[in-house]
């Protein structure tokens, strides 16, 4: 069993792939915020095969500002920034490689000023961010800046030291203007639809708070190039853990296993450079919103499908879900019916073929991603996945009777429990306002939907109300397989 740091690489199994180039000789020209399984397992891997194919100039430096990301210093400080990346197929084949393109992470709390000062360095081109759906501070409702977090309301209120992301982004590029540097590029890597034009709006909203002439400046001279990201990648696990020392003999504090398909679609919109992306499997293109559409309305959008109904029905695992044709049909015929009609043409993708590879990679066993993992904060991703299906039908006379299903199934998830009697696993920043909500259901049948920061004004569609209500009515007296297979049947 060996210790994963950089002194023991060359001591490793030979099935486990590890960085050839060196890196103490690696600079960091790309700063990230939010290093958690998903980055580990998508943008720093892309990077390390940059660095690989001989451009030296292109490392990474993470950035921690949470308290949870303490553990993430901690792990990558024992290691070097070192870790395991494990991807497995679907017929259960897995591959390891040591990822190396993290030469440098900073915890913000530890040392404010290091992290400004890396961020207003002129060698920093490019910041990444995946800080999840809600950490922009974007109302979903309105499309405008209204953060509710403390450490960006902190910031907002003048504080001397940042705490939020936006507060570090704002405040380097306050400096870089002011020392005459060119800004680094924004680069969003979450999930939300119009990532850079979000990322974009949320900086601008905080500069514009702070400083009017910076936020005129940041308009017109900062790049957020919009990208569509997609790997599933479930949470570590000390099971994960155990299983890298078992199948590969790497004692890694914070491995990472995610499926082995990848992809990554960027606007090529980078004024001070970038690596080259493409050489590495990465599709630049001047429009990404078809792909990003695709992705979100199809794949996310059925991760909220698949889960709150499987939860209730008693299942724990994405697979357990996805290898039942009672719920493959569900899921297939939520794509077809409802999600694609909504989409513009995908250049180069033929959208059945992407559905059979979707419900192919759900499937996938060896992944063991959860249910609850998808679940988390579903008043950001159901309004960001799922809703803009649901606005799009009914301006179109579309059907919506599985999108209703599912949005009666996460209220009646966040009643707390399952079919079986058992806890439903929810956790959400707005959990107290959803729970609300939907105990108003048993006087004013359909109040959920008034919930204005989830539904905005949709809430009130007539024929949404109609479809929720019956289906709720559904889902309490038959439970949710019989009301899958009810609409089936229509």
């Amino acid at each position: 069993m060996t210790q994963l740091d950089a002194e023991t690489l060359g001591s490793l199994d030979p099935a486990v792939a590890r960085p050839a180039y060196d890196r103490a000789a690696t600079r960091t020209r790309i700063v990230h915020f939010g290093v958690g399984g998903f980055h580990r397992a998508h943008e720093a891997m892309y990077l390390d095969r940059v660095l690989s194919s001989g451009e030296e100039d292109w490392g990474i430096c993470g950035v921690g500002v949470m308290p949870f990301d303490l553990a993430m210093r901690d792990a990558l400080r024992a290691q070097d920034g070192l870790y395991t990346l494990v991807t497995t197929a679907p017929d259960g084949s897995a591959e390891a490689r040591v990822i190396g393109s993290i030469i440098e992470y900073l915890y913000a709390p530890d040392d404010p000023e290091a992290v400004l000062a890396k961020l207003a360095d002129a060698e920093t081109r490019i910041v990444s961010l995946t800080i999840t759906e809600g950490g922009y501070g974007v109302d979903d409702a309105t499309g405008a800046f209204s953060p509710s977090d403390e450490a960006t309301l902190a910031d907002l209120a003048g504080g001397t030291t940042p705490r939020s992301v936006l507060g570090y982004l704002v405040t380097a590029l306050a400096r870089r203007r002011d020392a005459g540097t060119p800004p680094f590029t924004v680069m969003s890597c979450d999930n939300i639809q119009g990532n850079g034009r979000v990322a974009r709006t949320a900086v601008l909203g905080f500069a514009e708070r702070v400083d009017p002439d910076l936020a005129a400046w940041i308009a017109s001279d900062v790049s957020f190039p919009n990208s569509m990201v997609d790997r599933i990648t479930p949470v570590t696990t000390d099971e994960t853990r155990a299983a890298v020392r078992e199948e590969f003999g790497v004692d890694d504090r914070w491995p990472v296993r995610s499926e082995s398909f990848e992809q990554w679609v960027l606007e090529d919109d980078f004024p001070l450079g970038r690596p080259d992306l493409a050489a590495v499997g990465v599709q630049l293109v001047d429009d990404v919103e078809p792909y990003e559409l695709m992705k979100l309305r199809l794949l996310n959008a059925s991760h909220q499908a698949m889960s709150y109904l499987g939860i209730l029905a008693g299942a724990t695992y994405v697979h357990e879900v996805c290898t039942d044709p009672l719920f493959v049909g569900f899921l297939r015929g939520y794509m077809q019916d409802e999600a694609i009609p909504t989409l513009r043409p995908v250049p180069g993708i033929d959208l059945d073929d992407y559905v059979d590879q979707l419900l192919a990679r759900f499937g996938g066993q060896a992944v063991r991603d959860t249910l609850a993992r998808q679940v988390v904060d579903g008043s950001d991703r159901i309004p960001k996945f799922l809703l803009p299906v649901v606005r799009a039908q009914l301006a179109g006379d579309g059907r919506i009777g599985r999108a209703a299903l599912v949005l009666a199934a996460w209220s009646v998830f966040l009643e707390g429990r399952t079919e079986q009697g058992e806890p439903t696993p929810v956790s959400d920043r707005r959990r107290t306002e959803l729970e609300a909500a939907v105990a108003a259901e048993r006087e004013r049948p359909g109040a959920f939907l008034d919930l204005t920061a989830v539904f905005g004004d949709l809430g009130r569609d007539q024929v949404l109300r109609d479809a929720f209500v019956a289906a709720r009515a559904s889902l309490a007296e038959r439970g949710a397989r019989v009301s899958i297979a009810d609409l089936s049947t229509d």
